[in-house]
């Protein structure tokens, strides 16, 4: 699987030595496209607007139980293709930021983790 690499910083795409768009190949792949999943919010993606974390709808402002964010960002990360387990732990959500981490087992068999501020537009 292959994905457009997106710069860390501005989560944008990105140009590669030679001047072309830049790609990137597996596993930062299917970790960069759990990543574009947990942060979209539902409703975003105008093409399916079934897809995404309901962040407006259940969660921003609402104080939900952690079983329930847990269970929407691991529902996101399950859309990506090649993703077989997903664990997510929350270690922090009492601010304006969800803090915590998500694993992710592909179906070869590669754990990738991704932490920090889980519904950033920035990558942890």
């Amino acid at each position: 699987m292959r994905t457009l690499l997106l710069d860390r910083t501005l989560w944008d795409i990105c140009l590669d030595a030679s001047g072309n768009i830049a790609v990137a190949a597996e596993p930062y792949a299917i970790a960069q496209d759990v990543a574009s999943a947990a942060r979209l919010f539902r409703g975003e993606l105008w093409y399916d607007t079934t897809k995404g974390v309901p962040y407006f709808q259940q969660i921003l402002g609402r104080a939900p139980p952690l079983g329930v964010l847990k269970a929407e960002l691991t529902k996101a990360a399950k859309t990506v293709p090649l993703v077989d387990t997903v664990k997510v732990f929350i270690s922090s959500g009492d601010s304006r930021e969800i803090v915590g981490q998500i694993q992710i087992t592909d179906t070869g068999g590669t754990t990738t983790v991704l932490d920090g501020n889980l519904a950033s537009p920035v990558p942890a």
